[in-house]
């Protein structure tokens, strides 16, 4: 391997043929810098696909009425399913294995909120307490809404970041007050959501205040839950029967999703991990096709190469040379060609991921494109490898030139 001489011979073959290493170096480059490439989308788009899902718990449950595509006793199709207080009572009570359950009451359209002389359009939700488990909230400073708040309908408010900011700026908002529709509201507390923009541009207020205040004081617009530590084929079993129960009360077909739509979204995060995997091994099987075409054209060119010296292998064979010496000549050059337009390759790859990944940040479904070091390892041991096997059926061939007939050659 460090053998002063071979490197000189293989220096000046590459030297002869500038143009013929050149265009062989390129396919092996192109190959791995294409593999670097299509993996590093694929990881930005997946964590893109995991910024989405940051908003909720993973184990979290959604139930949202809506309405009926199946006729179902007696009732015709396209009719309006509502939830109610006593729905959400009747699962607390009937339900096994729901670990936190929330309700959730929406004011139409955005609603102009003012503090003092500053103003600005917000969502406002009512919630129950354990919305925060399920909508994953981090208190910033203050508390959210409790128990005491939801039981007495007390007129407090639990501000997103960017609905903190807007309106009191660098002012701690504790204990301040609000208008909403003119109804003075305390703050409480103020939160972050990683679920996006729309999420800290919110207000939070007790369920029941939002009921009294502002009218339908039994109506709820959907509801949430936890599964705990529950696995996705318990949290589904979970799901069918919250679906049988809401079926029964609400008469509508329990095969109507379009009646309630119940969103397991950790079935529907592993949904999104099968196919990432997926995307993966075709990603693998496209680049290593592509990196298979380049260490073919490096076999066709040492082919090449032995051909040319055919004459000069049979001299060195006459001489004494063994047909190892032979073999390692012609590997050595090969792996050695193969290894560096690899890890150019991989350089210029990795390269204009981190180039990409500093152009699109704040993206929401595509961001931080990245190969770990895993597989930059593996990538350069399958450019050793890929290089070995390159050379190995020219240097075998090599190996068995006899003497008398490479004289022969002219």
């Amino acid at each position: 391997m460090f053998d002063l001489d071979k490197w000189q011979e293989i220096f000046s073959t590459i030297s002869k043929n500038k143009l013929r290493t050149f265009l062989t170096g390129f396919s092996v480059a192109w190959g791995i810098f294409m593999l670097i490439l299509l993996l590093g989308a694929g990881e930005g788009l997946q964590h893109g696909t995991e910024n989405q899902f940051k908003g909720d718990a993973m184990n979290a449950v959604w139930i949202m009425p809506g309405k009926t595509s199946l006729p179902y006793n007696g009732y015709k199709i396209d009719r309006t399913i509502k939830l109610e207080n006593r729905d959400f009572e009747d699962l607390q009570k009937n339900i096994s294995g729901i670990e936190n359950l929330s309700a959730r009451k929406y004011l139409n359209g955005i609603t102009e909120i003012n503090y003092g002389k500053k103003s600005g359009s917000f969502g406002v939700l009512g919630c129950r307490p354990e919305e925060q488990e399920a909508e994953k909230l981090v208190i910033e400073g203050g508390r959210f809404i409790n128990q005491l708040d939801q039981t007495e309908a007390r007129k407090v408010a639990c501000l997103g970041r960017d609905m903190k900011l807007e309106l009191f700026g660098e002012e701690d908002p504790i204990g301040k007050y609000i208008n909403i529709n003119g109804i003075p509201f305390k703050v409480i507390g103020h939160y972050m959501d990683e679920g996006g923009d729309r999420d800290v541009r919110r207000t939070w207020i007790p369920l029941s205040t939002h009921q009294k205040v502002f009218g339908n004081p039994n109506s709820i617009d959907r509801m949430g839950l936890t599964t705990g530590d529950a696995s996705i084929e318990e949290a589904q079993v979970i799901v069918d029967q919250i679906r049988d129960r809401l079926s029964q009360r609400l008469d509508f077909d329990p095969e109507d999703e379009k009646a309630m739509n119940i969103r397991n979204r950790a079935e529907f995060y592993q949904k999104f991990v099968d196919l990432f995997f997926g995307i993966k091994i075709f990603i693998w099987f496209i680049g290593c096709g592509t990196i298979l075409a380049g260490i073919v054209g490096v076999s066709n060119i040492m082919m090449i190469v032995v051909k040319e010296r055919t004459k000069e292998i049979g001299i060195r064979k006459a001489l004494g040379a063994s047909s190892g010496s032979i073999v390692g000549l012609i590997m050595q050059e090969s792996i050695f060609i193969t290894t560096i337009a690899g890890y150019i390759g991989l350089t210029l790859g990795v390269g204009l991921l981190e180039w990409s990944g500093s152009m699109i940040q704040g993206n929401t479904y595509f961001s931080n494109p990245e190969v770990n070091i895993k597989v930059a390892v593996g990538a350069t041991l399958l450019l050793i490898v890929s290089g070995s096997l390159a050379g190995l059926i020219p240097a075998v061939r090599a190996a068995n030139i006899q003497p008398v007939e490479a004289l022969r050659e002219e």
